[in-house]
């Protein structure tokens, strides 16, 4: 198995594992990043939209509802039990012009010009190679259509993140993560060059500090349980899991930790 496909099928097990706490009301910075995304498009009635790495609809919702019944948006991800819930929701709220598709965004198939916009929030970071996918993202928009990336920025989950990555390190030195993908691009300049890199040049990049708060330390260890975390901590037996669990809540809780950072970048591409 090659980088990309281990990469693939990493995230595949990181986030179907993760489904069941990925739409806890503890972790609705998903959705808000996601209809925020969106939101900096402007997108019109009857514009087809390619979202990938789409989650359980974060982006691709909101999307579905600007462009109305004459548009149309095709979500795509990995992770089949986060298309399931996707689904489930836009049967929910009637949206009857969204397409689901469970499948890899460097191998959809589509044509070169074949979208208005192309939206990828917080997932060009898994893919080893992020400039050949922005690439291959860049080659469906059609001229005069837009592509966005949205991703972290600096100090994602802080404190909390230290304090689980020390806990791992306890009981899992093996797994412990001394870099995250997504930092590879989580100032407004890496992201800059990684674009340019793949041919997009933009100066629309904008980058916004945030907190999400936490109620009590529990609402962290949703937020992991929900999130990439998850597919470390499903490599966890029993005792170690149980060991992470109540360190990573013991050191918030010691420490009064109140809110986590949530440091985002928008960069949006006029083609």
């Amino acid at each position: 198995m090659n980088d990309l496909e281990a990469a693939k099928a990493k995230a595949a097990m990181t986030y179907n594992a993760a489904a069941d706490y990925f739409d806890h009301p503890v972790s609705s910075f998903w959705h808000g990043f996601g209809r925020q995304t969106i939101e900096r498009i402007g997108l019109c009635p009857g514009e087809q939209v390619l979202d990938v790495c789409s989650g359980s609809g974060g982006s691709a919702l909101p999307a579905a509802e600007l462009v109305g019944p004459g548009g149309q948006v095709v979500a795509s991800d990995l992770a089949e039990r986060l298309i399931a819930l996707a689904e489930a929701k836009a049967q929910a709220r009637g949206l009857e012009n969204i397409e689901f598709r469970v499948a890899d965004m460097l191998d959809l198939g589509y044509p070169d010009a074949s979208f208005d916009a192309v939206v990828c929030v917080f997932g060009i970071f898994f893919v080893p190679d992020m400039a050949a996918a922005v690439k291959e993202l860049w080659r469906m928009v059609k001229p005069g259509g837009r592509l966005a990336i949205t991703t972290w920025g600096p100090d994602l989950f802080e404190p909390a993140n230290s304090a689980f990555w020390d806990a791992i390190a306890d009981v899992r030195p093996d797994l412990q993560r001394s870099f995250n993908p997504w930092e590879r691009i989580s100032e407004p300049s890496g992201l800059r060059e990684m674009l340019a890199e793949a041919g997009v040049c933009t100066d629309n990049i904008v980058a916004e500090t945030g907190t999400h708060p936490l109620n009590t330390p529990e609402d962290w260890w949703l937020i992991a349980m929900g999130s990439g975390y998850r597919g470390t901590l499903a490599q966890l037996d029993v005792e170690a899991l149980t060991y992470v669990h109540e360190k990573n809540l013991a050191h918030l809780d010691a420490h009064q930790v109140k809110a986590i950072a949530t440091n985002v970048i928008y960069a949006v591409a006029t083609k």
